[in-house]
């Protein structure tokens, strides 16, 4: 099996065609065609000289990998299914709204976290995705030309996968890449705080942390990470680090009924946030099959956001998009997984 050159950073490219004798300016040239323009074989980088797409050819492939099915929401959510080079499955969700297209990615097969809540975590591990496949998310859906922003937030845990996604975040926002702002993509974190510190230091996208309740024990009893990195450790990592104006944090609250949505919830995630600058995102909660949990009706989701924002936090409530697909918050999983 050939190696892919999609993927690749630049630097590693100028490594590669050095190592096949041909000039250095050559990897510039090869990231115009890999993230700028729209090709599907090495023959068509037709500004290479043929003895260096000869060359590339016997190693190489261009190495995109189209999707093999597209499901459509009826609020225009559309969700995307790709097979990855272990031979498994993830999915992408495409988020239209009025004025931006939003790409929500995945950064792992399945997930290891096992978060009582989430249906990805009900298939398990299966593997990691390589900085490639991350984008190649972004690069072969039929919305390419018009995505606004992107955020990781699909299957798996970003900080579990840190160098392929620290990868993925380099190529969408230099230069010689995608050149997106980073001011448009953030990545969501259950507090793996080790992989956080090091994105805050080598990224300048937003951060968003998985919240959903201030409580140690309650937190635990729905989310294992909080044993190994407890969700006050996690805020006060983040309340010593410098955001400056234009960084963005936030925290993710699903709210389940009796469980984490009353003013004791309230006045705790007031006095754990105390002095930093976020906002909090509500998300109602999509029932998982196994799960006792249920969403609270909606004038307690109102009555939660209202009180949150009378504490001086800004608290908005995030439209569930492609719940009928499967494609909302927590339900993103693969029934064609390979065995």
């Amino acid at each position: 099996m050939k190696e892919r050159l999609f993927g690749k950073t630049l630097g590693e490219l100028q490594e590669l065609v050095v190592e096949l004798g041909l000039p250095k300016f050559t990897a510039k040239q090869i990231t115009d065609w890999l993230y700028k323009k729209q090709i599907s074989s090495i023959e068509e980088m037709t500004n290479l000289s043929k003895k260096a797409r000869e060359l590339l050819n016997e190693r190489f492939e261009y190495g995109l990998t189209p999707y093999t099915k597209v499901s459509a929401s009826i609020d225009g959510t559309r969700k995307y299914l790709f097979p990855t080079i272990q031979n498994k499955f993830i999915e992408t969700a495409m988020i239209p709204e009025r004025d931006r297209k939003t790409v929500c990615v995945s950064s792992q097969v399945g997930c290891k976290m096992g978060c009582l809540f989430c249906f990805t975590a009900k298939q398990g591990f299966q593997g990691q995705l390589s900085a490639g496949e991350i984008i190649n998310q972004i690069k072969s859906i039929d919305e390419v030309e018009e995505v606004s922003n992107i955020v990781y937030m699909g299957m798996g845990e970003p900080f579990d996968n840190l160098e392929e996604v620290l990868k993925s975040l380099k190529i969408l926002t230099s230069e010689w890449g995608f050149a997106m702002s980073p001011r448009r993509i953030t990545v969501s974190t259950i507090g793996i705080i080790p992989g956080m510190l090091t994105f805050l230091e080598k990224s300048e996208a937003h951060l968003a942390v998985s919240l959903h309740t201030p409580f140690h024990e309650e937190r635990q009893k729905i989310m294992p990470v909080q044993v190994a990195y407890p969700v006050e450790e996690v805020v006060e990592e983040i309340k010593s680090w410098d955001f400056g104006r234009q960084r963005r944090v936030s925290f993710e609250y699903i709210l389940f009924e009796d469980l984490n949505d009353s003013q004791k919830h309230v006045d705790e995630l007031a006095r754990l946030l105390s002095g930093l600058k976020c906002r909090i995102n509500l998300i109602r909660f999509h029932p998982v099959p196994g799960t006792p949990l249920k969403s609270p009706g909606e004038e307690t989701i109102q009555r939660f956001k209202n009180a949150l924002n009378n504490k001086g936090i800004l608290t908005t409530i995030r439209a569930s998009r492609g719940q009928d697909i499967y494609a909302a918050c927590g339900l993103l999983s693969t029934k064609e997984l390979v065995k």
